[in-house]
């Protein structure tokens, strides 16, 4: 069975922080200038076309398809809202395909100190998952209450990032020219009680208008004035005893500077997905009230 990107750990792979709005699509700002303009999440909607790229399992997948839809917006006043949707269709070539189906809802407090989140998964259209719950900082640590799959409130560890503190982080560190990030990430995932030590891996910056891109991000003339950084990031599950430290699964993009990703790769270590985005509607930003 297809191990569903989590929608909030896919917001990595789909969603990434800009220069200051106002500069978008104006000029390509220069390392010293991107290091000193705040950073500031970009709402987009934008869908992404998923496919087998590569397979490595004792039982080979034949065939993998589907379809990501990913609609951001808000801002550092406001908070940020998320509507994510991921499709698969799975061939094992046993005459059985399995389409999985995962659909989630979450807001995330500007200034990380709250997370909602709500998620559902089917499988052929039967219910499988549902997960819903509220995540909260406070001066002693970061207090959870779910609500779905059960009634529980628990505490974790103060030092824990909601997913887009993680971006401001991996955006900050590509703007000083770092190639790596260590964080611990908690994004209401699967029952609402995961954590997930992460790295991401931030490769050299790529200037304007070089590898240009022939997907949806070609048909905006403002990308092609922004820098962009391959990124990877890898999961590793914080309750797992992992010897050889495997992570549970990777994700990897290309990350502009005004918040668009693109070149989508899902690494489920059994097998590849390839992700490329067919359509990009960059949103009006509403800028904080004074």
């Amino acid at each position: 069975m297809l191990r569903t990107v989590t929608p909030t750990r896919l917001a990595l792979a789909c969603t990434a922080l800009a220069a200051a709005i106002a500069a978008l699509g104006l000029f390509a700002p220069s390392p010293v200038a991107a290091q000193n303009t705040p950073i500031t999440l970009v709402p987009h909607r934008a869908v992404y076309e998923l496919k087998l790229s590569q397979t490595r399992g004792r039982r080979p997948m034949r065939a993998v398809h589907g379809s990501i839809f990913y609609d951001f917006s808000g801002n550092a006043c406001d908070g940020y809202d998320l509507i994510f949707r991921q499709t698969s269709e799975l061939d094992n070539g046993e005459g059985n395909p399995i389409v999985s189906d995962t659909r989630v809802t979450s807001k995330e407090g500007g200034k990380a100190n709250s997370l909602s989140f709500e998620s559902q998964t089917y499988l052929n259209n039967q219910p499988q998952d549902q997960v819903s719950g509220f995540a909260q900082r406070n001066a002693d640590g970061l207090g959870v209450n779910l609500t779905k799959p059960w009634s529980k409130t628990f505490d974790l560890a103060p030092n824990l990032v909601f997913p887009t503190e993680h971006i401001l982080r991996i955006i900050a560190a590509a703007r000083e020219g770092k190639s790596f990030l260590q964080a611990a990430v908690y994004d209401g995932s699967e029952t609402g009680e995961k954590v997930y030590d992460t790295l991401a891996v931030i490769g050299p910056a790529i200037p304007p208008n070089e590898k240009r891109p022939t997907d949806a991000a070609a048909k905006q003339p403002s990308l092609a004035k922004l820098t962009r950084w391959r990124v990877t990031i890898s999961y590793f599950d914080k309750a797992e005893k992992n010897i050889d430290q495997t992570p549970t699964y990777t994700v990897s993009f290309e990350l502009y500077e005004n918040g668009i990703s693109r070149a989508l790769v899902l690494d489920y270590n059994d097998f590849i997905l390839s992700g490329e985005m067919t359509s990009l509607d960059i949103k009006t930003s509403k800028p904080c009230a004074p």
